[in-house]
């Protein structure tokens, strides 16, 4: 349990959008950052983390998940460089479905529940899916919100 708990999060680290995206194994350069670019075409570099800031006046940014959008993650001790996802579509008010890179080690993962935990129901925070547990994980995570190559900018 320790060694899988450590390799998840030295792949969290790998966040970062410095290589580009591949089809890797687990040991392999596969990392969020890359892979959301090559879906969405938002053209944004670095960690996922820095994808809030660097969208602020190119790209919307809301709080209100739409299909297409990309949810930033903030970097935690956990994940350092942040994470992104995918939102493929709302399945409720507080629940939608992303595809997303390497927050399961060396995988891409679709249609993967997230669930806003948030106190204000913003999605500044929330729980991601985890596989091994057949469950939403135990930790919450902060985000900054969505970011999409249309639609109107809500938010700061």
């Amino acid at each position: 349990m320790k060694k899988l708990a450590l390799c998840l999060l030295l792949s969290l680290t790998a966040c970062g959008g410095s290589r580009e995206f591949s089809r890797a194994s687990f040991n392999g350069p596969l990392q969020c950052a890359p892979y959301a670019r090559s879906r969405t075409g938002l053209q944004l570099r670095g960690d996922a983390a820095s994808w809030w800031r660097q969208s602020a006046g190119h790209y919307a940014r809301s709080h209100s998940p739409i299909a297409g959008s990309v949810l930033v993650f903030r970097a935690t001790s956990r994940v350092p460089s942040g994470h992104v996802s995918i939102v493929r579509r709302q399945i409720s008010s507080r629940t939608i479905l992303v595809d997303h890179a390497n927050w399961e080690p060396g995988r891409i993962d679709r249609n993967v529940p997230i669930t806003d935990v948030s106190p204000d129901h913003d999605w500044t925070l929330v729980r991601v899916w985890w596989a091994p547990i057949h469950g939403l994980g135990r930790r919450a995570y902060p985000t900054y919100g969505f970011v999409s190559a249309s639609g109107p900018d809500d938010a700061s």
